[in-house]
């Protein structure tokens, strides 16, 4: 086994384990989200009634309470663009997952010798190399729509 090919074995090992903590940290950062969201909700339901409900309050105590809710909704929203960001990267995390997959297949027959290979294997190492031009295309595009969403941000 040569010294390269325990080189590559060990990155591809050492990149996984990245894409999984980076995954797992995602998941959690959306539990909290999630958890956020239910606690706005039921704040911003608290204040509607109060709204509703308190008409002979004095102005300044509803202009308070219409504040804070707009505060509510301002921080629900930030929270949803978050989520959304996160999403992308769930399916960036999948892609590059499925690129890294690909990668080791078409080495595989890349490293084959060209007398040893069938007309089998040109041919799916031709499909291989297909299907990751396609994944990178997606990641790309994952990329560019993320790119996109921060200038319309600014």
């Amino acid at each position: 086994y040569p010294t390269w090919k325990r080189t590559l074995a060990r990155r591809a090992r050492e990149s996984q384990m990245k894409r999984f903590c980076r995954a797992q940290a995602i998941q959690r950062r959306l539990e909290e989200i999630e958890v956020t969201f239910r606690e706005l909700e039921q704040q911003g339901i608290k204040l509607e009634k109060l709204l509703r409900d308190e008409n002979e309050s004095p102005a300044d105590q509803q202009t308070q309470w219409t504040n804070q809710l707009l505060y509510l909704v301002q921080k629900k929203n930030n929270l949803m663009t978050e989520e959304s960001d996160l999403m992308i990267a769930v399916q960036e995390l999948k892609l590059e997952e499925q690129q890294c997959q690909l990668d080791e297949k078409l080495r595989s027959y890349i490293n084959k010798e060209d007398t040893l290979k069938t007309p089998e294997d040109e041919k799916a190492e031709q499909e291989i190399l297909k299907q990751l031009v396609d994944v990178v295309n997606k990641r790309n595009v994952l990329i560019q729509l993320q790119e996109e969403r921060r200038l319309s941000e600014l």
